[in-house]
């Protein structure tokens, strides 16, 4: 009997067993279908978004009618640059051979008329080839992406860039069809020596209409978009044949052409003009790229204009460019010698600013080495990276000299280790203590490091910041000491940066425009500046100091001109992953900053894709003071030799009596007694300075210790919790058991 009703028993559990089973599984495909519904919703949701905001873009730009070309006009009142309409010659799609069409889309976007704007394919098979290739080998650009590119984005390289131009991609296709968006393709894009569109093309390069290009010229046309300045037949003839030869060939690969048109398009001499057609001469055409883009990135962005407008708007826009200055920049950019060698496959590129520290006038700009694209990436605007020993003085040695330290001041320069932390010297050795001065020139790290911790992070955050340098919530760390910013800085901001040494203080905000107006002389917008004194002009004396140091005997040497010069030298890492494992002496970027009594510049230098196979050598970080040296000494050949500003007397001294306006003996004995006042007030503000750093530390000091007090307390009771718990559990399991 007791057997049955065990049996039984058994055979109830059992069955109770399946039934919870069965409920469980149950309730996990309840759950599942509800997640699988959830993920529909969210992702018709997304689309619903995707096609409501494709819907809403506005693309009647493509069809704007063209007015006049603008003008931009140097600081002395002469034209210096035109701005090129890229549709002041447009051609419809029969005036345009069909062999064109065909040559444009057989290099540019062969599923051209497969797809919808947007390539996913050719997006996969870019992606693949760049992995494989190492760096950016292949874009993924469709030719209706590029047209958006053109008309509507910026040169920027970001992501929410990229989605844009996809969006506006697929909006184009949407209302247009393919013969239509060619047309306004071919209408847009820049084929090089000044010249946008494929009729200005044709009558540059062949002196004809397009209508009447062979298949031979139509192939080389169309070689020209990738590169216009490296392919022109005009500069090099050799590498215009073997492109348009690649051209022919994509073009019998796809069908397009037969053998026959092949081979006897292959052998055509390339006939280019040498001479400008006289409807085309126009001097000014194209003058100055990079600093024309930013000038329409500033009118843009600071007085509403649109590009369309600036570009055809007949306008006249007043700028603060030195064609001097401009043309030494470009002059020293086209001199290899100055670069370090280049890998195969991608050029070491570079970017600079030269500004005017006493008005803010942006002299010059050179955004990138080699072809310049029009409106493409700006390396001495847009580029953004880690500043390394340049950002010392910045975050720093500027606040410490307002402190009250100077150049006589020691420092500390031996181990250390902030809360785990733990900076190193780039020739792994320490000296004990080092003077300020001595740290400054040398660009010591650890000296840096203990002063930024000793005069306290957020006194380094403020100074900084003064100088519109914007900071983000990561950066709140000492390794900001050695420029450690989370998002990076560009030449533009460090030049205004810097500017506030040899003005003594005051900062006045770079720009490029004075003004714009009409040709009638209306004007639409001018330039308001307020220039703000961020810095005493004895301290920024002290920097500028500092700086001529570095040069005259320090780690900027490769800058000394036979005139004054300040600056300061910088370098970044190689990140710290396994693509770099065992690579020694290595940079990611090289960096110079530094002025004369006339102008201050920045020069950035580095790949733009850096790998294994692409970072700049042990001396590749001596270049960006040449550059610089170059520069300046061009720009600066028919300028007179100056000395940096010095405060005035009263302002160097505290005091509130000017030596330059006492006279006579009793003036030399106020001087005297002004100068022993002033002395003594000095020492008695240092000395309340460090009396204050020396309470500053000792207070954090203080609360570290109370801190770690606490926190050791709070890790105990946890500690003690979790084994109550346990304990607990434990009691509880074995009590169920």
């Amino acid at each position: 009997m007791k057997k049955q009703t065990l049996l039984k028993e058994q055979g109830n559990n059992r069955r109770a067993s399946r039934v919870a089973a069965l409920s469980g599984f149950n309730k996990f495909l309840a759950r599942f279908r509800i997640l699988i519904i959830g993920i529909f919703l969210g992702l018709l949701s997304l689309v619903a978004i995707g096609v409501y905001w494709i819907s809403s873009l506005d693309i009647e730009k493509l069809v704007v009618p063209i007015l006049a070309p603008t003008q931009l006009i140097d600081k002395n009142g002469e034209p210096s640059s035109q701005m090129i309409s890229d549709k002041i010659a447009p051609v419809s799609i029969d005036q345009i051979p069909l062999h064109m069409q065909q040559a444009i889309v057989a290099v540019e976007d062969k599923r051209y008329y497969d797809h919808t704007g947007v390539d996913a394919f050719g997006i996969i098979r870019a992606a693949f080839r760049n992995v494989k290739e190492g760096g950016a080998a292949q874009g993924g650009s469709t030719i209706t992406q590029q047209l958006a590119k053109n008309v509507f984005l910026t040169g920027e390289k970001t992501f929410s860039r990229k989605l844009t131009e996809a969006a506006y991609a697929l909006k184009i296709e949407s209302a247009y069809n393919k013969d239509q968006i060619l047309e306004m393709y071919l209408n847009q894009i820049y084929f090089g020596e000044g010249q946008w569109g494929i009729q200005r093309a044709a009558k540059r390069y062949f002196g004809k209409d397009t209508k009447d290009l062979t298949l031979s010229e139509s192939a080389l046309l169309a070689a020209l978009p990738k590169a216009p300045s490296r392919y022109s037949p005009l500069k090099n003839k050799e590498l215009a044949v073997e492109r348009r030869d690649l051209v022919l060939s994509l073009m019998r690969d796809a069908g397009f052409i037969s053998k026959v048109e092949y081979n006897q398009a292959i052998v055509e001499p390339v006939q280019a003009l040498k001479e400008v057609p006289s409807e085309q001469q126009n001097n000014l055409l194209g003058q100055y790229a990079s600093y024309t883009d930013e000038v329409i990135d500033e009118a843009i962005e600071l007085y509403g204009f649109t590009e369309r407008q600036l570009l055809a708007g007949n306008l006249l826009i007043y700028t603060e460019l030195d064609p001097v200055v401009q043309s030494a920049m470009e002059n020293t950019y086209r001199n290899d010698s100055l670069f370090p060698e280049s890998a195969p496959d991608q050029l070491v590129q570079s970017g600079a600013v030269i500004m005017d520290p006493s008005t803010g006038g942006i002299r010059g700009i050179v955004g990138q080495r080699g072809e310049h694209v029009f409106r493409g990436f700006n390396h001495a605007t847009q580029l953004v990276r880690q500043p390394g020993s340049v950002f010392k003085p910045l975050m720093v040695y500027g606040p410490a000299l307002e402190k009250g330290y100077d150049a006589k001041s020691m420092l500390y320069d031996g181990p250390l280790d902030i809360k785990g932390y733990k900076p190193n010297n780039s020739d792994h050795r320490t000296l004990g203590q080092v003077s300020l001065r001595d740290a400054v020139i040398h660009s010591r790290n650890i000296p840096a490091v203990w002063l930024l911790n000793e005069i306290g992070l957020q006194t380094g955050k403020a100074f900084v910041e003064k100088l519109d340098i914007p900071l983000s919530e990561e950066d709140n760390n000492l390794s900001l000491a050695l420029g450690g910013l989370s998002q990076g800085l560009s030449p533009l901001q460090l030049v205004q940066a810097y500017s506030v040494f040899p003005n003594l203080g005051t900062k006045v905000p770079a720009h490029t425009i004075s003004k714009i107006t009409t040709t009638d002389g209306r004007v639409l917008a001018e330039a308001k500046l307020q220039a703000d004194s961020v810095m005493l002009p004895e301290d920024a004396h002290a920097m500028t100091e500092l700086l001529i140091d570095v040069v005259r005997e320090g780690t900027g040497k490769n800058a000394a001109m036979n005139r004054p010069v300040a600056g300061k030298t910088g370098t970044t890492q190689l990140p710290q992953n396994k693509q770099f494992a065992g690579i020694t002496g290595g940079s990611k970027d090289a960096w110079f900053v530094g002025y004369t009594p006339e102008l201050v510049g920045a020069v950035w230098l580095g790949y733009d894709n850096t790998d294994s196979k692409h970072y700049l050598t042990t001396s590749g970080g001596q270049y960006p003071a040449l550059i610089f040296k170059e520069m300046m000494s061009l720009a600066l050949t028919d300028v007179p030799i100056s000395e940096f500003n010095r405060p005035a007397t009263g302002q160097i001294n505290k005091g509130n009596v000017s030596k330059e306006n006492v006279k006579g003996d009793k003036g030399k004995k106020d001087r005297d007694k002004q100068d022993k006042k002033d002395k003594d007030k000095d020492k008695k503000d240092r000395d309340k300075d460090k009396k204050d750093r020396d309470k500053d530390k000792k207070d954090r000091d203080k609360q570290d210790k109370k801190d770690k007090e606490k926190q050791d307390k709070k890790d105990k009771k946890e500690k003690q919790d979790k084994k109550d718990k346990k304990e607990k559990q434990d009691k509880k399991d074995k009590k169920e058991k």
